[in-house]
């Protein structure tokens, strides 16, 4: 086993244990996000980021430590998020068309697991009014490398989903670093039908197209987004799709229908409910998933690993496994604002 958790408890594991877990998770996160925003700067001041570069999908990122799409769904605390000592921001997921997401409540905690439930159903504002705020934060000159993931509008029926995908990457590909096709939530129905390579492959040919479409004179990296519940053949399947597309990186993976394993009593996983899990009890999956991948697409594709990364110890097994970027966002609510300087300093001390 992993060391998990340092052995003497931290100010934010004592605020957490007897404060924050205590509220409604949906509302502290917005709480928290305020202060981030608020506080950003402030942060990007005070925050000196040990350098520790990579190069992948034509950028250079100032370390690999990112943070996964989910947290700022609307793009509205970049700049608050980079100061925190994140190396990337991935927004989203972001839908062609506005949408109010799953009925309440909707984000639940399994502290005994360090783990999250969500069914948001991809709540968002919608392609084209994060367009415009993109529009608007670039010309800040704000340098954080920008991911943007998109997926597929609820209310949108499956045969009509390469449309709607087509109209956010033409929307959002003019102001994302590389863009993010994402078909593996589990809170839209049907979306991660569209994993299989026949649905798949199409999919991303619209959009690849799009993007090209929109930017013409810059070729904006295409990633797709994978689930941890894909049996190792279909994972396969989808690293031979994109060798074969010429796709520039997979993620993986997303949040987990599956709730075997699990600390947390069965009547409490049962009170939550359905939705993605996320967190520790993904650790052990997706790292398999960044071995498959990597064993069948060779060198060359980027990988980015997320799913269960806590600690250090945790990062570097995933890199060493074949990622070359990492993304968090459970360990983030569970271990804190300093948690991505720590886990980045870890990571350069033992290079």
């Amino acid at each position: 086993m992993r060391a998990q958790r340092a052995s003497k408890p931290r100010p934010y594991d004592i605020l957490f244990a007897h404060g924050l877990s205590r509220v409604d998770p949906e509302r502290i996160h917005h709480a928290a996000f305020r202060a981030i925003r608020g506080a950003a700067p402030l942060t990007s001041r005070a925050v000196r980021m040990p350098s520790a570069p990579v190069h992948a999908l034509g950028l250079t990122f100032p370390h690999p430590l990112g943070l996964a799409a989910g947290f700022d769904k609307n793009a509205v605390g970049i700049d608050g998020l980079a100061a925190l000592g994140f190396g990337h921001v991935e927004v989203g997921t972001v839908t062609g068309e506005p949408q109010p997401g799953n009925p309440r409540p909707r984000l639940f905690r399994l502290t005994a697991d360090g783990a999250i439930v969500n069914r948001m159903g991809f709540n968002n504002d919608g392609a084209e009014v994060v367009a415009r705020r993109l529009a608007a934060w670039r010309t800040s000159g704000r340098s954080t490398i920008l991911g943007v993931n998109i997926g597929k509008t609820k209310v949108v029926p499956e045969e009509e989903a390469v449309r709607d995908y087509e109209k956010s990457a033409g929307l959002l590909a003019p102001h994302a670093d590389y863009l993010v096709v994402n078909v593996s939530s589990p809170n839209t129905p049907g979306l991660r039908d569209l994993q299989a390579v026949e649905k798949l492959e199409p999919l991303l040919a619209a959009v690849r197209r799009r993007a090209d479409e929109v930017r013409p004179d810059h070729r904006v990296p295409l990633l797709v987004k994978i689930a941890p519940d894909l049996s190792d053949d279909d994972v396969l399947a989808v690293a031979d799709l994109a060798t074969a597309t010429g796709l520039d990186g997979i993620i993986a993976t997303n949040t987990t229908i599956s709730r075997d394993g699990l600390a947390t009593r069965a009547a409490d996983v049962d009170a939550v409910g359905a939705g993605g899990l996320s967190g520790r009890p993904l650790t052990s999956r997706s790292e398999d998933v960044v071995r498959l991948l990597r064993e069948r697409v060779g060198p060359d594709l980027t990988l980015v690993g997320v799913g269960g990364i806590t600690t250090v110890d945790d990062a570097r097994h995933r890199l060493a496994a074949g990622a070359d970027l990492l993304q968090a966002y459970t360990a983030f609510v569970y271990e804190g604002p300093l948690w991505p300087r720590r886990v980045v300093r870890g990571l350069v001390a033992g290079a």
